[in-house]
């Protein structure tokens, strides 16, 4: 089998943003919080992206704009609401 030059440069899928130029934003399979209760489509959405990522939508805006955050970001951010680090925003 043939060395692969370069291999260990290949980034990690986890920590790729996604492209989401030229995506849709309606073609993104949203998903809501179950605490939303269809709040008359004022909710913050996410969804994976397709090429791995996530995005962050907003249900007021389905033509966008998104934002773009690798997994291991969006990871991280669902740890610090887990350990209340946003709660003196509130």
């Amino acid at each position: 089998m043939p060395d692969l030059i370069g291999h260990d440069d290949l980034p990690d899928p986890a920590e790729q943003k996604p492209n989401l130029s030229g995506v849709d934003p309606k073609s993104l399979p949203w998903q809501t919080s179950s605490y939303s209760n269809g709040a008359g489509g004022m909710c913050v959405q996410v969804a994976r992206v397709p090429g791995g990522g996530i995005a962050i939508g907003d249900s007021k805006s389905p033509d966008g704009p998104v934002l773009g955050f690798s997994r291991e970001e969006f990871a991280a951010f669902l740890d610090g609401v887990k350990d209340d680090e946003f709660n003196h925003l509130v």
